[in-house]
């Protein structure tokens, strides 16, 4: 006659016990109080990591996007003789395949003044089918026209620096460069009014506040720079590679030229975004942590208060396996239900993230994501499919783990031992 070995593992009998230990009693308060802080813990400590790094992921995303929608991908200048080829160098590095455009550009300091306001700004000189090559510039219009920008002398100007100089399309801007005509007296700086023939808004703030676009050959006049000019920056299809680009693009050039990418430009930039984006996962990885710690100490507590229960239990024939796994449910089932919540919740705030800092704004009467300091107009949210899969999985892992040491207790627990002193 073959022995009884128990129920099959993870049957309903264990999943209704679990359950009834998870409900409050009356006597068992604060050991459910320290499952409820356990699964506000998980909840908000998943959602809050999925929501930063989120956040963090659309910063970069963004700004990845504004700084390589106005700056070429590669620029080169030229080494040992002014770039007065520029028009055949330029022709020759279109022609390199995957190049998207390659424009020259003459590009210079200056001091932007009106009647109300002043301020410093860089002036860049560039041809209008360059100009309308940039769909960050040429798709972003919000008054004026670029229509005719090569023949007539206004200017394109950014949606701050309107804004500050109190300025609308059709006004007329003041540009000083403090290197103008050569005198007897000195080098004397060069002042001259512009029309603002468009007013443009990329959406980050310090591009918006600082650039002014002029017709090349404008430019090359207003600097004194004689059939030659500063820079041509090139933009390619897949700026990820541009590493790629050097060769052809050196060859292509058939020139003595100093180059230098992107990344190189903005390293610094990049590399602190990478930093702080490293250092709060670490930091709120912790909160998951203590409320994985959180689930140990209050199933430890519930082992301690169910020995009777337990000792009644074995001698009735469950097995250790069975006692194991009546409190490994429990536990997994605060922090995975927990996960599943804080995940979800992550989700909604994530699509939802800037009509909740539009209304946090109303709410409290103040700008909480000022375009001065955070460079954006709008608080982006871009959620990698890797990362948030990382981040539960990370959950549910720590979850279990804690449940392991004192679902162990429980299946250790002497049944003679617990039931002798009741």
């Amino acid at each position: 006659m073959s022995q009884p070995t128990g129920t099959r593992p993870f049957s309903p009998f264990e999943w209704m016990l679990s359950l009834r230990y998870l409900r409050a009693r009356r006597k068992e308060g604060f050991i459910s109080v320290i499952a409820g802080f356990s699964f506000l813990g998980i909840m908000l400590g998943v959602a809050t990591l999925i929501i930063v790094m989120a956040v963090m992921n659309g910063f970069r995303k963004e700004l990845l996007d504004k700084i390589l929608g106005l700056n070429g991908h590669l620029l080169i200048q030229p080494l040992e003789s002014p770039l007065t080829d520029w028009e055949q160098v330029a022709a020759r590095i279109s022609g390199v395949a995957g190049v998207r455009l390659a424009a020259p550009i003459v590009e210079g300091q200056a001091l932007a003044s009106s009647p109300f306001n002043a301020g410093g700004v860089l002036v860049r000189g560039i041809r209008l089918q360059d100009l309308n090559k940039l769909p960050s510039i040429a798709n972003n219009i919000r008054q004026g026209s670029l229509d005719g920008f090569d023949e007539g002398q206004g200017v394109a100007i950014g949606r701050r620096l309107a804004d500050q100089l109190s300025l609308r399309s059709g006004d007329n801007i003041t540009l000083v460069a403090p290197r103008g005509a050569v005198t007897p007296m000195g080098t004397t700086p060069r002042i001259k009014i512009y029309k603002v023939a468009a007013v443009f808004e990329i959406g980050m703030s310090e591009y918006d506040a600082a650039f002014v676009f002029m017709p090349l050959k404008e430019a090359q006049a207003y600097f004194n720079r004689s059939g030659d000019v500063t820079a041509i920056e090139i933009y390619t299809n897949t700026p990820d590679r541009v590493q790629s680009f050097r060769k052809p693009v050196t060859d292509a050039a058939n020139r003595p030229i100093f180059m230098i990418d992107w990344r190189q430009r903005n390293a610094t930039f990049f590399n602190a975004l990478q930093v702080e984006r490293n250092v709060m996962f670490l930091i709120l990885t912790l909160i998951i942590l203590v409320a994985a710690l959180n689930i140990i100490s209050g199933l430890t507590m519930l082992v301690k208060d169910k020995g009777r229960d337990i000792g009644i239990l074995r001698t009735m024939g469950a097995t250790q396996g069975a006692i194991m796994r009546v409190f490994l449910i429990t536990g997994a089932a605060i922090g995975w239900v927990g996960t599943l919540m804080g995940f979800l919740f992550g989700i909604v705030v994530c699509m939802n993230i800037e009509s909740i800092r539009q209304f946090l704004s109303w709410m409290t009467n103040t700008e909480l994501f000022s375009p001065e300091l955070y460079f954006l107009s709008k608080l982006p949210a871009d959620m990698d499919a890797g990362e948030t899969t990382a981040v539960v999985v990370m959950a549910l892992t720590l979850s279990l783990l804690a449940t392991l040491y004192p679902s162990w207790r429980a299946a250790r627990l002497d049944p003679v031992e617990a039931l002798r002193y009741e």
